[in-house]
């Protein structure tokens, strides 16, 4: 397989996980109230506007994780630390910030993998 194939596949499961795993969550865990859980989730992505403080604002194959604020280990373990919340809103967005932090950090293991690819 082709580093292009594997960066296809790696855009795919990156968005899918984005934007259609947070429809599963929410229709499987939240029935009652799947629309707006999943609203709710995608909401979290906004979670990436830290990107906004970095030189360069994009830079392909940089890992989110650990190097933008609201991406740093710290942040995360708050988020954790938000799941315990007896507040349900306030659990939804832990799962959504959470998910996202695993999302992003997949896509970090990928870009290790491509870049180690055929070595």
């Amino acid at each position: 397989m082709d580093i292009a194939t594997l960066k296809i596949i790696q855009t795919l499961i990156h968005y899918g996980l984005h934007f259609v795993f947070p429809l599963v969550i929410a229709w499987l865990f939240f029935k009652d109230d799947w629309k707006k859980t999943y609203l709710i989730l995608l909401c979290t992505m906004l979670v990436d506007l830290d990107h906004l403080l970095a030189t360069p604002i994009f830079e392909a194959g940089r890992c989110s994780i650990g190097f933008h604020p609201l991406h740093s280990y710290y942040a995360i373990a708050v988020y954790f630390l938000l799941l315990f919340q007896k507040n349900k809103l306030i659990k939804i967005i832990a799962i959504g910030l959470l998910f996202h932090m695993f999302t992003d950090y997949q896509d970090c293991r990928w870009n290790e993998f491509i870049l180690n690819y055929g070595r």
